[in-house]
């Protein structure tokens, strides 16, 4: 399967890291966009043609939290996954994320095998061209 993923992050060399461990979990053949901000990430998101969004919370001009809340407010009805990438881990960061719409938090470190572990039920599911954003995507935690 093939999956167009939007990684945004503010350092180019995670962006680079979160690439890689995609590519090394097998789930798909990913085809990756990168952005370097919320601003940017915002302007090069587009819900027909991108599958999957990886953002970074701290970053500079917008976070990834403030990202996510316009992608879900601009984009209500098309339910493209975004997971969140971050090094927060405190539990009130996590409710924080999936309550403004994050699918998936991933907490900095990671492995390919947990990032594919965490992954595998939301790869799935766009797979099967399910994922209404009421409640079918599952919240994840890693």
């Amino acid at each position: 399967m093939e999956v167009k993923a939007l990684v945004i992050d503010d350092s180019g060399i995670m962006r680079k890291m979160v690439m890689r461990a995609l590519t090394e979990t097998e789930l798909a053949e990913f085809e990756f966009t990168e952005a370097e901000d919320g601003v940017d990430g915002l302007a090069k998101f587009n819900p027909r043609t991108t599958d999957i969004v990886f953002v970074d919370w701290n970053m500079p001009n917008m976070t990834g939290i403030d990202l996510v809340k316009r992608i879900r407010g601009q984009y209500p009805k098309r339910p493209v996954p975004i997971v969140m990438v971050t090094t927060e881990k405190l539990m009130g960061k996590v409710e924080e994320a999936l309550e403004a719409g994050a699918d998936c938090f991933i907490s900095k470190p990671f492995t390919p095998d947990k990032l594919a572990q965490v992954l595998a039920p939301v790869i799935e599911q766009m797979a099967q061209g399910k994922g209404k954003r009421a409640g079918f995507f599952q919240r994840l935690v890693a």
